[in-house]
């Protein structure tokens, strides 16, 4: 006989079992938060927001790792028009990036570093726990490229 507690324990592993597959197809898709890796450095520069509108792409900075000697609230101060000077923390960076096949094309990226916005896309690697990003001017052969890491 099923008692109230007994249902209780059943809501709670129905609850726990739907929020692990959850989980696991987000790895699917590359709306979450992801770890931006310093191609130089190797070393975190940030931590951004993905999400998605109407099927398209944007990216938001939610929080930076500054080094010790480095602005521990730093600005765009390179970007021009409505991002100069704005705080990194906060600023979009990523924008206009729809599926193709299995990678988003069609997108910009922002570096706050230099204020430069580039052409942009991005495609799931290891089981979706990776995110590989590449910036670059005219053909994609002409850039580089950023693993970022699911957080």
């Amino acid at each position: 006989m099923l008692t109230f507690k007994h249902a209780g324990v059943l809501a709670i592993a129905l609850a726990a079992t739907l929020m692990s597959s959850t989980a696991r197809a987000d790895n699917t898709s590359p709306v979450g938060v992801w770890k931006n890796i310093d191609d130089v450095s190797g070393k975190p520069r940030a931590l951004i927001r993905i999400t998605e509108t109407n099927g398209t792409l944007r990216g938001t900075v939610v929080k930076v790792f500054p080094g010790p000697d480095e602005d521990q609230n730093p600005k765009c101060g390179e970007c021009e028009g409505a991002r100069k000077d704005a705080p990194i923390v906060g600023l979009q960076i990523l924008s206009g990036l729809k599926k193709d096949g299995d990678e988003y094309t069609g997108g910009e990226i922002l570096d706050p570093e230099n204020g430069e916005v580039y052409s942009s896309n991005l495609h799931l690697i290891d089981g979706g726990r990776k995110l590989s990003v590449r910036g670059y001017i005219g053909v994609s052969l002409l850039g580089r490229s950023q693993t970022w890491i699911r957080q």
